[in-house]
Protein backbone atom coordinates (compact mmCIF):
# COMPACT_ATOMS: atom_id res chain seq x y z
CA UNK A 1 0.00 0.00 0.00
CA UNK A 2 2.73 2.18 0.73
CA UNK A 3 4.08 2.69 -2.78
CA UNK A 4 0.44 2.81 -4.36
CA UNK A 5 -0.16 6.21 -1.61
CA UNK A 6 3.29 7.47 -2.60
CA UNK A 7 2.43 7.09 -5.91
CA UNK A 8 -1.18 8.45 -5.53
CA UNK A 9 0.75 11.63 -3.93
CA UNK A 10 2.70 12.17 -7.10
CA UNK A 11 0.22 12.10 -9.32
CA UNK A 12 -1.86 14.52 -7.00
CA UNK A 13 0.67 16.77 -6.45
CA UNK A 14 1.33 17.01 -10.45
CA UNK A 15 -2.29 17.31 -12.07
CA UNK A 16 -1.36 19.98 -13.87
CA UNK A 17 1.58 18.39 -16.26
CA UNK A 18 -1.33 16.47 -17.41
CA UNK A 19 -3.41 19.37 -18.20
CA UNK A 20 -0.46 20.36 -19.95
CA UNK A 21 0.58 17.54 -22.24
CA UNK A 22 -3.55 17.18 -22.88
CA UNK A 23 -2.51 20.39 -25.02
CA UNK A 24 0.00 18.51 -26.91
CA UNK A 25 -1.13 16.74 -30.01
CA UNK A 26 2.22 15.11 -30.65
CA UNK A 27 3.24 13.46 -27.78
CA UNK A 28 1.67 10.97 -25.96
CA UNK A 29 1.92 10.79 -21.94
CA UNK A 30 1.31 8.29 -19.25
CA UNK A 31 2.01 7.16 -15.94
CA UNK A 32 1.52 3.44 -14.52
CA UNK A 33 1.58 1.74 -11.69
CA UNK A 34 3.97 -1.25 -10.17
CA UNK A 35 1.56 -3.61 -12.31
CA UNK A 36 2.15 -1.48 -15.75
CA UNK A 37 -1.38 -0.28 -15.27
CA UNK A 38 -2.42 3.22 -16.71
CA UNK A 39 -3.12 6.04 -13.89
CA UNK A 40 -2.89 8.59 -15.88
CA UNK A 41 -2.93 9.44 -19.76
CA UNK A 42 -3.36 12.39 -21.81
CA UNK A 43 -6.13 13.10 -24.49
CA UNK A 44 -3.22 11.97 -27.43
CA UNK A 45 -3.10 8.28 -26.11
CA UNK A 46 -7.00 8.30 -25.94
CA UNK A 47 -7.64 9.55 -29.48
CA UNK A 48 -5.06 6.79 -30.74
CA UNK A 49 -6.29 3.81 -29.16
CA UNK A 50 -9.94 4.90 -30.29
CA UNK A 51 -10.93 5.14 -26.97
CA UNK A 52 -14.54 7.56 -25.44
CA UNK A 53 -12.80 8.69 -22.26
CA UNK A 54 -9.37 8.56 -19.86
CA UNK A 55 -11.29 6.36 -18.21
CA UNK A 56 -11.21 3.85 -20.95
CA UNK A 57 -8.03 3.29 -20.19
CA UNK A 58 -7.22 3.71 -16.45
CA UNK A 59 -7.03 0.64 -14.60
CA UNK A 60 -5.65 -1.44 -17.84
CA UNK A 61 -2.37 -2.55 -18.57
CA UNK A 62 -1.04 -2.35 -22.33
CA UNK A 63 -1.72 -5.71 -22.66
CA UNK A 64 -5.54 -4.65 -22.64
CA UNK A 65 -5.35 -1.70 -24.73
CA UNK A 66 -2.62 -2.89 -27.90
CA UNK A 67 -3.39 -5.89 -29.44
CA UNK A 68 -0.47 -8.41 -29.33
CA UNK A 69 2.27 -8.77 -29.34
CA UNK A 70 2.33 -4.98 -28.81
CA UNK A 71 0.86 -4.73 -25.90
CA UNK A 72 3.52 -7.54 -24.23
CA UNK A 73 6.27 -5.61 -25.91
CA UNK A 74 5.38 -2.46 -23.99
CA UNK A 75 4.41 -3.96 -20.87
CA UNK A 76 7.98 -5.44 -20.37
CA UNK A 77 9.64 -2.52 -20.84
CA UNK A 78 7.50 -1.21 -17.69
CA UNK A 79 8.93 -3.91 -15.85
CA UNK A 80 12.57 -3.38 -16.76
CA UNK A 81 11.89 0.24 -15.29
CA UNK A 82 10.44 -1.26 -12.14
CA UNK A 83 12.67 -3.40 -11.53
CA UNK A 84 16.03 -1.89 -12.84
CA UNK A 85 15.38 1.46 -11.84
CA UNK A 86 16.63 2.54 -14.71
CA UNK A 87 15.44 4.93 -17.83
CA UNK A 88 14.82 4.14 -21.17
CA UNK A 89 15.69 7.36 -23.43
CA UNK A 90 15.05 7.94 -26.36
CA UNK A 91 14.20 4.51 -27.85
CA UNK A 92 13.65 4.90 -31.64
CA UNK A 93 10.42 2.94 -32.34
CA UNK A 94 7.54 2.31 -35.17
CA UNK A 95 4.25 2.68 -32.84
CA UNK A 96 1.88 0.56 -34.13
CA UNK A 97 -1.93 2.14 -32.41
CA UNK A 98 -4.89 0.20 -32.29
CA UNK A 99 -6.43 2.38 -35.18
CA UNK A 100 -4.28 1.16 -37.76
CA UNK A 101 -1.86 4.30 -37.81
CA UNK A 102 1.99 4.04 -37.58
CA UNK A 103 3.87 6.61 -36.57
CA UNK A 104 7.96 6.71 -35.73
CA UNK A 105 8.13 7.90 -32.03
CA UNK A 106 10.82 8.56 -29.87
CA UNK A 107 9.75 6.88 -26.48
CA UNK A 108 11.02 7.66 -22.82
CA UNK A 109 9.99 6.04 -19.61
CA UNK A 110 11.40 6.86 -16.22
CA UNK A 111 11.26 5.81 -12.91
CA UNK A 112 8.90 7.20 -10.22
CA UNK A 113 10.60 7.58 -6.67
CA UNK A 114 9.27 7.64 -3.58
CA UNK A 115 10.35 8.95 -0.45
CA UNK A 116 11.92 5.98 0.91
CA UNK A 117 14.20 5.78 -2.24
CA UNK A 118 11.64 3.36 -3.94
CA UNK A 119 10.31 2.60 -7.10
CA UNK A 120 6.26 3.20 -7.18
CA UNK A 121 5.67 3.45 -10.87
CA UNK A 122 6.78 4.61 -14.72
CA UNK A 123 5.96 7.85 -16.55
CA UNK A 124 6.73 8.04 -19.78
CA UNK A 125 6.34 10.02 -23.29
CA UNK A 126 6.37 9.31 -26.83
CA UNK A 127 7.11 11.84 -29.27
CA UNK A 128 6.10 11.33 -32.81
CA UNK A 129 9.07 12.24 -34.63
CA UNK A 130 8.38 15.46 -37.49
CA UNK A 131 9.38 15.45 -40.84
CA UNK A 132 11.25 18.29 -42.66
CA UNK A 133 8.12 19.69 -44.37
CA UNK A 134 7.01 20.54 -40.70
CA UNK A 135 9.81 22.17 -40.55
CA UNK A 136 11.78 25.50 -42.23
CA UNK A 137 15.31 25.53 -40.44
CA UNK A 138 16.26 22.83 -42.16
CA UNK A 139 19.69 23.58 -44.86
CA UNK A 140 20.41 22.35 -47.98
CA UNK A 141 23.50 20.51 -46.90
CA UNK A 142 21.17 18.78 -44.32
CA UNK A 143 18.96 17.96 -47.18
CA UNK A 144 21.59 16.20 -49.39
CA UNK A 145 22.55 14.68 -46.29
CA UNK A 146 19.74 12.74 -45.61
CA UNK A 147 19.19 12.31 -49.36
CA UNK A 148 22.21 10.63 -49.16
CA UNK A 149 20.87 8.16 -46.58
CA UNK A 150 18.30 7.20 -48.01
CA UNK A 151 18.88 6.78 -51.50
CA UNK A 152 21.99 4.78 -50.11
CA UNK A 153 20.74 2.73 -47.54
CA UNK A 154 21.35 -0.45 -49.13
CA UNK A 155 25.08 -0.04 -48.76
CA UNK A 156 25.51 3.28 -46.86
CA UNK A 157 28.56 5.75 -46.72
CA UNK A 158 29.71 5.91 -42.79
CA UNK A 159 28.47 8.97 -41.07
CA UNK A 160 32.03 10.47 -41.64
CA UNK A 161 31.52 10.18 -45.37
CA UNK A 162 28.31 11.77 -45.68
CA UNK A 163 29.55 14.70 -43.75
CA UNK A 164 32.10 15.05 -45.56
CA UNK A 165 30.19 14.71 -48.30
CA UNK A 166 28.11 17.78 -47.50
CA UNK A 167 30.72 19.68 -45.52
CA UNK A 168 30.47 18.89 -42.09
CA UNK A 169 32.06 17.12 -39.00
CA UNK A 170 29.94 13.97 -37.87
CA UNK A 171 29.49 16.05 -34.88
CA UNK A 172 27.42 18.79 -36.89
CA UNK A 173 25.56 16.44 -39.10
CA UNK A 174 24.30 14.76 -35.98
CA UNK A 175 23.85 17.47 -33.78
CA UNK A 176 21.68 19.17 -37.01
CA UNK A 177 19.94 15.68 -37.79
CA UNK A 178 18.72 16.11 -33.90
CA UNK A 179 17.49 19.39 -33.86
CA UNK A 180 15.88 18.48 -37.04
CA UNK A 181 14.20 15.46 -36.57
CA UNK A 182 15.53 14.36 -33.07
CA UNK A 183 17.61 11.03 -34.42
CA UNK A 184 20.81 10.63 -35.68
CA UNK A 185 22.24 9.62 -38.51
CA UNK A 186 22.68 6.36 -38.01
CA UNK A 187 18.92 6.39 -36.71
CA UNK A 188 17.97 7.88 -39.41
CA UNK A 189 19.53 5.34 -41.68
CA UNK A 190 17.34 2.18 -39.42
CA UNK A 191 14.48 4.32 -40.20
CA UNK A 192 14.94 4.31 -44.11
CA UNK A 193 15.51 0.46 -43.75
CA UNK A 194 12.29 -0.39 -41.80
CA UNK A 195 10.52 2.27 -43.87
CA UNK A 196 11.64 0.53 -47.15
CA UNK A 197 10.98 -3.01 -45.48
CA UNK A 198 7.39 -1.93 -43.90
CA UNK A 199 6.27 -0.94 -47.45
CA UNK A 200 7.32 -3.99 -49.22
CA UNK A 201 5.82 -6.29 -46.41
CA UNK A 202 2.29 -4.59 -46.53
CA UNK A 203 1.97 -3.77 -50.31
CA UNK A 204 4.21 -7.18 -52.33
CA UNK A 205 4.40 -10.88 -51.60
CA UNK A 206 8.06 -10.70 -52.31
CA UNK A 207 10.18 -13.56 -49.80
CA UNK A 208 11.17 -12.30 -46.65
CA UNK A 209 14.64 -12.68 -47.45
CA UNK A 210 14.65 -10.95 -50.35
CA UNK A 211 13.11 -7.54 -48.71
CA UNK A 212 15.63 -7.71 -46.59
CA UNK A 213 18.48 -7.33 -49.03
CA UNK A 214 16.35 -4.78 -50.09
CA UNK A 215 16.04 -2.91 -47.02
CA UNK A 216 20.31 -3.01 -46.59
CA UNK A 217 20.66 -6.26 -44.88
CA UNK A 218 22.72 -8.69 -46.51
CA UNK A 219 21.88 -11.61 -43.17
CA UNK A 220 17.86 -12.18 -42.41
CA UNK A 221 18.19 -12.72 -39.31
CA UNK A 222 20.16 -9.13 -38.72
CA UNK A 223 17.26 -7.95 -40.36
CA UNK A 224 14.35 -9.89 -38.41
CA UNK A 225 16.17 -8.78 -35.27
CA UNK A 226 16.14 -4.96 -36.06
CA UNK A 227 12.80 -4.96 -37.68
CA UNK A 228 11.42 -6.95 -34.22
CA UNK A 229 13.31 -4.35 -32.19
CA UNK A 230 12.01 -1.62 -34.26
CA UNK A 231 8.23 -2.79 -34.30
CA UNK A 232 7.62 -4.68 -31.41
CA UNK A 233 6.79 -7.84 -34.43
CA UNK A 234 8.94 -9.88 -36.57
CA UNK A 235 8.06 -9.50 -40.28
CA UNK A 236 5.86 -12.53 -40.58
CA UNK A 237 3.93 -10.87 -37.91
CA UNK A 238 3.83 -7.71 -39.35
CA UNK A 239 3.05 -8.95 -42.75
CA UNK A 240 0.09 -10.79 -41.09
CA UNK A 241 -1.46 -7.43 -39.66
CA UNK A 242 -1.68 -5.86 -42.87
CA UNK A 243 -1.95 -8.91 -45.43
CA UNK A 244 -4.42 -11.02 -43.14
CA UNK A 245 -5.61 -13.18 -46.25
CA UNK A 246 -1.45 -14.19 -46.98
Amino acid sequence: MGAQNDLGAIIASSGYVEELFDRIPDVVFFVKDLEGRYCVVNNTLVERCEADTKADLLGHTATEVFPSPLGERYLEQDRIVVQTGAAITQKLELHLYPNHREGWCLTDKIPLIDTDGLVCGVAGISRDLQTPAHREDHTDDLGRAMELIRNEHITPPGVDEIAAEVGLSAYQLNRRLKDLLGITARQLLTKTRIDVASRLLRNTAMPIGQIAQQSGYCDQSAFARQFHRSTGLTPRQYRRRHRPVD
